[in-house]
């Protein structure tokens, strides 16, 4: 029986010579404002919902508002949570 023919692969691998080096920008941490707008949007929200909870029969404004005030605690604390990805 005749012996069949050995096939060469192909090479994929990547000629690390033909990568152009990309400078990185070296940015220092967050400024200590930037953390404490971030908290405090956070803790708005949760102060804002508990306000919601407790007191709202008290507050009229808050009380018309109904549940655009989950909307408004809600979004404070997503604000802040958002702003967590931008922190270094």
């Amino acid at each position: 029986m005749p012996k069949s023919k050995v096939r060469k692969k192909t090479d994929y691998t990547v000629n690390p010579a033909s990568r152009t080096p990309v400078k990185v920008k070296a940015v220092g941490p967050s400024p200590v404002w930037y953390v404490a707008v971030m908290l405090g949007f956070m803790l708005a929200g949760l102060v804002w919902l508990l306000v919601y909870y407790l007191a709202a029969e008290q507050i009229q404004w808050m009380a018309d508002l109904n549940a655009w005030n989950f909307l408004i605690g809600f979004g404070l604390m997503v604000v802040g949570l958002i702003m967590t990805m931008r922190w270094r």
